[in-house]
């Protein structure tokens, strides 16, 4: 297959636009199934937490081949907190499709990936997704991408973007709204036609950049890229540049190129191919891999900074040790620090003590998946509350600014208005949809989010939708985003009783149901008052030999609340931390001695 014959293409979708979806049509259609063969649906996504949530989160390749061309498909994630992920996905291609939903228009997370696209000089081709959907609005949705393409600094050529209408969950596509729906066929003639070949030299010296990292048990890591220039040869000797400019050459154990979702042993390929490369003892992301004779680095891959940050800790409560396999400082430490070799968004540094990191990334989602991942792993520890990071531009102090986009029905704007004016939210823009509903585009300092997510979904009865994507560092705007409420602390070590939690629950809203171990220190509810309470949740109640009419009635308990972990990191405060195990997620003050807390509460304020 030579280079005039590869497609390089990435789809950028917002989460839930049918984007993996999509491209499952695309490979039913290519013939990469055999007929009658069982191949289940989100075949990109094939990790665990992406099939929970329904979202994109590592990059993953697959080809076509079509009508004698090598299509390249790079799955990129739809959320900008992958942001690390997404731009160096970008390097690979030379084109992308744009799924927008048909009745949802583009949203932020489109934006996001889109500017990246756009700046890079790539010339999106738009596909029009979901135009069964009832409330569908295909020409309103291309009308908002054209404001969008605008808005975004988009060139005359950028703006002058091919559309494609689909329905990927019913497998057809057509070039205009009044054609007749066929096969996927329009989509992938699109893909030929519109996105071009690489430019690479053909005839230069084989350069390579390493844009993503795969592992295999046999071989070892794998470092996945695009050929920037020359035809690659498994039998000429090849060099990796590192990041620091020292260089290694290596002999070649594997090389793979893609065929549908598989990968297929090659022993060459030619300049705009994506292929792995196996034989290497340690490669980092953003590293040149060239030909020996002719060593010339890439410039390295520019990733976007980091916004917030967590410190990952030790595990000391009473119940350390009970759940998880890996517990020390030594085990946190080496699974950080190989996380970073793959997530390059990710930043992880060691605090003075030694068994706390301060791990940076992208957002709370970014920051979430890691932490889910790792209990997942058998992984053990503490996290604290989130925090933004503060950014000096020319000697003033700026915080991070989140662009928002919020969908509600009209009844409850008035509440969401009112909620995010106390958190010092900015509207931009308000639509009024033709359902009933309204679009609400605001600015809100990232710190003032932490936490809302659940309390939007109580004031619209969980029939709101909220979606929010860096935007830019603004100066910094003051004011304090910490809780409102206090919590409700165990005494003491125990089992939580059904006689205790009845007592309690005109106290506030509890997080756990009875016979439950609790330990003192433990935080086992929010109180209905602004100020922490310590509790006795382990009192039973005391048995006498006399009997009263009623004594003995049936208690009623209100189900405790169970918080996801997006949940728990909104809920912490700045003296509280969340001890994560395999099984299960408990909030705890940071000291567990009410006279310990009350010393160091003095010694701040004097401080």
């Amino acid at each position: 297959m030579n280079t005039e014959h590869i497609r390089n293409i990435g789809i950028i979708a917002h989460v839930d636009h049918g984007k993996t979806t999509l491209i499952d049509r695309l490979l039913e259609h290519s013939g990469m199934f055999r007929e009658g063969t069982e191949h289940g649906t989100c075949i990109m996504d094939s990790n665990d937490l992406e099939r929970e949530r329904g979202i994109t989160i590592f990059s993953k390749n697959a080809s076509i081949l079509y009508k004698g061309h090598k299509l390249n498909i790079v799955d990129t994630p739809g959320h900008a907190d992958f942001g690390g992920e997404v731009e160096r996905i970008l390097k690979m291609v030379n084109g992308v499709l744009l799924l927008v939903d048909a009745a949802e228009g583009p949203m932020p997370q489109t934006r996001f990936v889109l500017k990246k696209s756009l700046e890079l000089g790539l010339k999106p081709i738009v596909v029009i997704n979901k135009i069964d959907r009832p409330g569908a609005n295909p020409d309103r949705a291309v009308d908002q991408v054209f404001d969008l393409f605008v808005n975004l600094n988009a060139t005359d050529e950028q703006l002058d973007f091919p559309i494609v209408y689909t329905s990927a969950k019913l497998g057809f596509a057509k070039r205009t709204l009044d054609s007749e729906p066929g096969d996927m066929t329009p989509v992938l003639d699109l893909i030929v036609e519109k996105v071009p070949p690489h430019d690479g030299d053909a005839e230069a010296p084989f350069q390579m950049q390493v844009t993503s990292i795969d592992y295999n048990d046999y071989v070892g890591r794998i470092a996945i890229g695009k050929i920037e220039r020359g035809r690659f040869r498994a039998d000429v000797p090849c060099t990796l540049i590192r990041r620091n400019g020292s260089k290694e050459t290596f002999k070649l154990m594997k090389t793979y190129t893609y065929d549908g979702l598989t990968r297929t042993e090659v022993q060459s390929a030619e300049a705009g191919d994506i292929i792995g490369i196996a034989g290497m003892k340690d490669v980092d992301i953003g590293e040149t891999i060239t030909d020996s004779k002719h060593p010339e680095p890439l410039p390295l891959i520019r990733i976007d900074e980091p916004t917030m940050s967590i410190y990952f800790s030790v595990n000391d409560s009473p119940f350390s040790g009970k759940d998880g396999q890996f517990l020390t400082s030594g085990h946190l430490r080496e699974r950080l620090m190989k996380e970073v070799k793959s997530n390059v968004a990710l930043k992880v540094e060691e605090s003075g003590a030694g068994d706390k990191f301060k791990v940076s990334g992208r957002g709370e989602l970014h920051l979430g998946i890691l932490i889910e991942t790792m209990r997942r792993e058998g992984y053990e520890f503490s996290i604290s509350r989130p925090q933004v990071l503060l950014k000096e531009i020319d000697g003033k102090t700026h915080e991070p600014m989140e662009f928002v986009v919020i969908d509600v029905e009209e009844t409850y704007s008035g509440k969401v208005m009112e909620a995010l004016g106390t958190r010092k939210g900015s509207l931009k823009n308000m639509i009024h949809m033709d359902d009933g509903h309204v679009r609400l585009e605001y600015h809100v300092p990232t710190r003032f989010l932490f936490g809302f997510q659940s309390d939007f979904l109580t004031m619209t009865k969980g029939t709101g939708t909220l979606q929010h994507t860096f935007e830019a560092f603004v100066p910094f705007l003051g004011g304090s985003a910490k809780r409102l409420r206090g919590a409700l602390i165990a005494l003491e070590n125990g089992q939580t009783t059904a006689y205790s939690i009845f007592n309690l629950q005109d106290r506030g809203q509890l997080f756990v149901g009875p016979a439950q171990p609790v330990y003192m220190g433990m935080i086992v509810g929010e109180n209905n008052k602004d100020n922490d309470l310590v509790v006795n949740i382990c009192k039973e109640k005391k048995l006498t030999n006399m009997r009263a009419s009623g004594s003995d009635d049936t208690i009623i308990l209100t189900p405790p609340r169970i918080m996801s972990l997006e949940q728990v990191l909104g809920f912490l405060n700045e003296d509280e931390l969340a001890e994560i195990t395999p099984k299960s997620i408990r909030l705890r003050k940071r000291h567990l001695d009410e006279n310990e807390r009350k010393r160091h509460s003095k010694t701040q304020k004097v401080a």
